[in-house]
């Protein structure tokens, strides 16, 4: 017997990366997705993501509507922290790992190692990486904030450019106020 999941529901966006697809249940956004994204049949947020969706417009999802119009206002140097109900997909340690994305201060960077002493334990960066790049809502949960300990850019779902371009963009608002 098939599972039933609740509805998903998807809005585009434009933005200066690119089409931005955003996924939200009943509730809370779940994922964000680039335009180049190719569903992977092992993350289970893919697996959920390839299920049916009710496609809505302006004015017909709030959550999404809010995730809309945060992103745009990050994307215009109006916003460095968000505010939206989210439910990421994932084990503990990859949950525990997003949450401690969201504490990196806006136009700031961290090493994975770093990363990996805020979870309590030093010898995890290989695994916060991991799990870094199964984060299902980009952007939002700022793993592009996490760079090699050399201070070199490494590891992106989005690609290296697209982590370069936020960053850059990040920079600059912060350098303007």
């Amino acid at each position: 017997m098939a599972t039933i999941h609740p509805p998903l529901f998807r809005a585009t966006m434009s933005s200066p990366i690119g089409l931005l697809t955003l996924v939200a249940n009943d509730a809370a956004i779940v994922a964000i997705r680039w335009d180049e994204d190719t569903p992977d049949s092992h993350n289970p947020v893919d697996v959920k993501l390839g299920e049916d969706f009710v496609d809505v417009s302006a004015g017909e999802h709030a959550v999404l509507d809010q995730a809309v119009e945060q992103l745009a206002e990050y994307f215009a140097g109006e916003r460095v922290d968000f505010d939206l109900p989210l439910d990421p997909d994932g084990t503990p340690f990859q949950k525990k790992a997003w949450d401690a994305l969201v504490k990196i201060p806006f136009g700031e960077t961290i090493s994975y190692g770093e990363q990996a002493v805020m979870l309590g334990d030093k010898n995890k960066s290989r695994a916060v990486g991991a799990a870094n790049g199964k984060n299902p809502i980009p952007i939002v949960v700022p793993c592009h904030r996490v760079v090699g300990s050399n201070g070199h850019l490494t590891g992106f779902a989005g690609g290296l450019n697209m982590k370069a371009w936020l960053l850059d963009h990040e920079f600059r608002v912060r350098a303007a106020h």
